[in-house]
């Protein structure tokens, strides 16, 4: 009986802080759900140049020092590889990985809350050794940052 109440104990202690943040406004619930809408052309591209203009980019995106794109040089396996990218441009908005030779090239899409920290983290599938990008709309403008990742196991029906 005491295992169950401290258990109890433990996890309402949990439950109240998470509550004091939501209600003190630090973490809205509304900002995970999503609007029902998506783009669904861009993810149905086949290249960086159509993904980037699937997403809105006018002109072609500029390489920039300021995203940067983390990964592994090898990837064991190519089913789940760790990416990360970060901005140091002002007014970043959107943040998205893209895998050249990848079957479809957007992996992944995040839209950057103003008062965010520009930085993500995500598991990918990659089929293939390719060049992983990390797209960036800063203010209106797109940038880029690319890596190789080698892959020695297949991924995406591999």
């Amino acid at each position: 009986m005491h295992h169950t109440r401290r258990r109890f104990v433990a996890s309402s202690g949990g439950l109240t802080v998470l509550s004091l943040a939501v209600s003190a406004g630090l973490i809205r619930p509304a900002l995970a759900q999503t609007s029902g809408a998506w783009n669904k052309a861009a993810f149905e591209t086949k290249t960086f140049a159509d993904t980037a203009k699937a997403l809105g980019a006018a002109d072609v995106p500029a390489m920039s020092a300021q995203v940067t794109i983390g990964g592994p040089d090898i990837a064991e396996n190519g089913a789940v590889v760790p990416v990360t990218i970060a901005s140091a441009l002002p007014k970043t908005e959107v943040i998205a990985v893209l895998v050249e030779k990848n079957p479809n090239a957007l992996a992944a899409q995040f839209t950057i809350p103003q008062g965010t920290d520009p930085n993500v983290s995500v598991r990918i599938k990659m089929a293939q050794t390719s060049d992983v990008f990390g797209l960036v709309r800063a203010d209106g403008k797109w940038y880029y940052a690319k890596k190789e990742v080698k892959v020695t196991l297949g991924g995406c029906g591999g």
